[in-house]
Parts: C-alpha cells; structure tokens; sequence
C-alpha cells in the first residue's frame, strides 16, 4: 500500500524544491565510523497502517539480530515534507536512513545531493546490482549516472476487474488491447437517470490511480530526446494516448457526468473505494488493491490481469507501470557505515525482502526474492510478479526537477479531457515548451 502518489505529489514536489538549494553536498568518499562499533541509528519511513509498520519493525529486529552492536530507532508516517525538513535540519536527531514512496523525485534527490552518493557503499561491498535487481528498478533509483538511492520493494501497476459484472454482460475473458477495453468498459456501464448504476472503467485523469503516466506504458514511449528535450510533442505514443483517453471519456457519457460520478466514490484508501463498492467494474490500480477490497468485503469475484496495451503492440501485452519505495542514506548523518548496513540488509537480503513482501503485500524488489518459494501471496497475486518482471514493463524517465515534469503533463491532461484545449499537437507543444524551460531553470 502506498499514501504519496502523482496525485498528491505536488506538495512533494515543493517540499523536495527547497531540499534541493539546501542539501547540495554528499559523502562521496564513504564514511569513516566504525560499522563495528555500538550505536544507534534513525530509520524514517512513510507506511503507517498498523500491519505495515508491524512488518517494518520485524524485519528490523532481524537486523538487529544479525547486527547486535547496530540499534535501529524507528520513526513511521514520514511524508517527504518531514523527511525534508529533517535533511534541511540535520542534527544527530535526524534520521540516518531515510525512505521514500516517490521515485519520480530521485533525479532531484542525486542530482542535489539531499540522499548521499552510494556508489562508494556499493563497491566497498562488492555488490553486483545488475545480478541483484530488475532493470527498471536500478533506472528509477538513480540519475544520470548518480545512484543514491536503492529499491525497497515494487509497485506493480495492473487491471483489476469485477468478474461477477463480466459474467452478467456475457464477456468471457478481461480486455488485452486499448481498443477492447473501451469495448468492455461500454458494455459493462449502466445507465441510471442522468448518472450511473455502475461505471465501466473510470477514465478521467482524477479518477485516483489513472493518470497520465500510468497509461503511457501501455504505449511504447519515451519522455525525453537524446538530447534531453521533452519528447511529448514529437512522439506519437502521447498523441495517441491523450486522443484515445479523451475518446473513451466522451463515449462513456462526457467529462461532465463522469466528474459528477466521481464525486460520489469513497476514499481511494478506504473501504468505500468505487471498485469494492461495485461503482465502477474495472480499475487500473497497483498490487495492494487486491488485498484491500479484500479486506473491504467485496461481495464480487475480483480478477486481476496486466493493463491492456496499444492495439499495434499486442505481442507486448504482460507489462505494465513501475514504481515502488526507495532508501537511502542521509547526507549528515555521522554514522553512514552503519546506516548503509541497514540499507543492504533491507534492499540485499532475500529473507528479509521476502518477508517484508509478505508483511505489506508489496511487490518483491529482487530478483531471488521474486523466485523465492517462501512468498506467501494469493494466486492472483502473480499478475504483479510477472508484470514486475515483464522486459518491457517501464516507469516514468528522471528529471533534475523530479516530478515538475509530470504535473506538467497531467495538468495539460486535465484541460485537454474536459474540452478547454481544442487542438492536441499544438498544446502538447506548449506543454513541451514549458517542461524544458522548468528543467533549464532547475539546472
């Protein structure tokens, strides 16, 4: 489960805006404390519902265990605006490792410095990342050739369908290409009055996990040009998915009566969610969904596949979007040998990276751990396994202004699903204008 998303990241961003003209230094030769030695050190982290801080905290006391002159002091429900504030501060109250749910703001972290350099760590450990982790993951945990940052388990971006719903519409198998979800998404939505009985897929941009940059995987693209340009305006993919977005909202009854629907779905993160209450029957959502409608009491078969993909890449079909939690070192902190100790532990270790899988019902970060015989999951579940692994599976590129970019491009989303922007090719120009202008400024 994840609280800190592209929906919410704005604050993020701001926050992780003036981290950067603060921390601008990192330790690039290592650390001198002694790792042998006894201490204390601060781990932060953001989960903060009961069985997620359960597990944290078990896989702590294994490190512990394994490290009996290391203690770890644990502080849970650190959004990165205190996780800012702290690195801003420094102080030997201040946390020494420190993690985030926002992988689109690493190539802020490593360009400005607010996570310290692990290059130094890693070879000291002889560590192999390539053997260690999937590709995607070593990509968003480091910028530009920086890493400051390791993957502590995975997010797994799929679709999540009422069965039940299928059954009664006669639709036998879950849609695998663009064109037969807007299909299925028509056939599965039920008219009441001016508004919906049930809804077949939610497809506007605050429809909570649909956003922009959880569609564009299912498109092959790329964000920037070799040169570093934003690619939004000359890369077909986004045309196409904005074009195909806009065409589904307008089919399924117009931007107006879906946002008037919208208003009436529970909290994402609560019981009340649109797809455990049957108001919508397809949902693009990452591997926790399962587990908390679940929880919920859905009174419906759910099923889970991979997202459906562009009708011209059908033989990509499997992939999906990447995200998940990162970790790493705090560049003030005295104690980094130690601290890195624990970074390894929690990113390395296949018990530990297992174990804490199963804890939060998260997705495993390695490659051991996604074969390991030991994960306890629903067999639905391995869906997410195998899209996490998929070679074709993406996440959003780094920017040295972390996420701007993103907001950026969802903004434009907005404007061009409800009909203020009238001409596509020429707004994503602009769009694109602007992207290159904050990122100069951000350079």
């Amino acid at each position: 489960m994840r609280t800190s998303r592209l929906t919410t990241t704005a604050v993020a961003v701001a926050a992780i805006s003036v981290l950067a003209t603060a921390c601008t230094g990192s330790s690039e030769a290592g650390a001198s404390d002694d790792p042998d030695a006894k201490t204390t050190i601060n781990f932060w982290h953001g989960w903060s519902a009961p069985a997620e801080v359960k597990a944290v905290q078990d896989n702590i006391d294994r490190f512990e265990k394994a490290h009996p002159n290391i203690t770890v002091k644990v502080s849970g429900n650190i959004n990165d605006d205190k996780l800012n504030q702290a690195l801003r501060a420094g102080g030997s109250d201040g946390p020494d490792v420190v993690s985030s749910f926002t992988t689109a703001n690493v190539g802020k972290f490593c360009s400005s410095g607010a996570f310290t350099d692990l290059k130094p760590f890693i070879e000291k450990s002889k560590l192999d990342l390539e053997k260690t982790f999937p590709k995607v993951l070593l990509d968003y945990t480091q910028f530009e050739g920086k890493r400051c940052a390791l993957p502590l388990l995975t997010d797994a971006y799929g679709l999540y369908y009422n069965k039940d719903a299928f059954e009664k519409a006669g639709i036998t198998a879950p849609p695998k290409t663009m064109s037969e979800l807007a299909d299925v998404a028509k056939k599965l939505t039920v008219a009441k009055g001016d508004t919906y009985q049930q809804l077949g897929f939610m497809p506007n941009f605050h429809g909570y996990e649909a956003v922009v940059s959880h569609y564009m995987p299912s498109w092959n693209h790329a964000y920037f040009d070799e040169n570093g340009k934003s690619n939004i305006a000359k890369d077909p993919a986004f045309a196409k998915m904005f074009t195909y977005q806009k065409k589904l909202v307008d089919s399924l009854g117009g931007y107006s009566k879906l946002e008037k629907y919208r208003g009436t779905f529970g909290d994402e993160w609560g019981a009340k969610h649109p797809f455990h209450t049957g108001q919508v029957a397809m949902q693009l959502d990452g591997e926790w969904r399962l587990g908390m409608a679940e929880d919920a009491g859905a009174d419906f078969e759910i099923g889970v596949a991979p997202m459906p993909v562009a009708d011209d890449e059908a033989d990509s079909y499997g992939k999906g979007y990447l995200s998940g939690t990162i970790v790493g070192i705090a560049p003030a902190s005295k104690k980094q040998n130690a601290a890195w100790e624990l970074v390894k532990f929690m990113t390395t270790d296949t018990e530990a990276v297992v174990n804490f899988s199963n804890g939060i019902r998260n997705v495993p970060s390695t490659l051991e751990a996604l074969k390991s015989p030991d994960l306890k999951f629903d067999p639905r579940f391995k869906t997410f396994l195998d899209i996490a692994q998929h070679p074709k599976s993406s996440t959003s590129d780094g920017a040295v202004n972390g996420a701007t970019y993103q907001l950026t491009l969802q903004d434009f989303g907005y404007q061009y699903e409800k009909g203020a922007v009238k001409d596509l090719q020429a707004g994503l120009e602009k769009t694109a204008r602007q992207i290159d202008t904050d990122i100069a400024k951000a350079k």
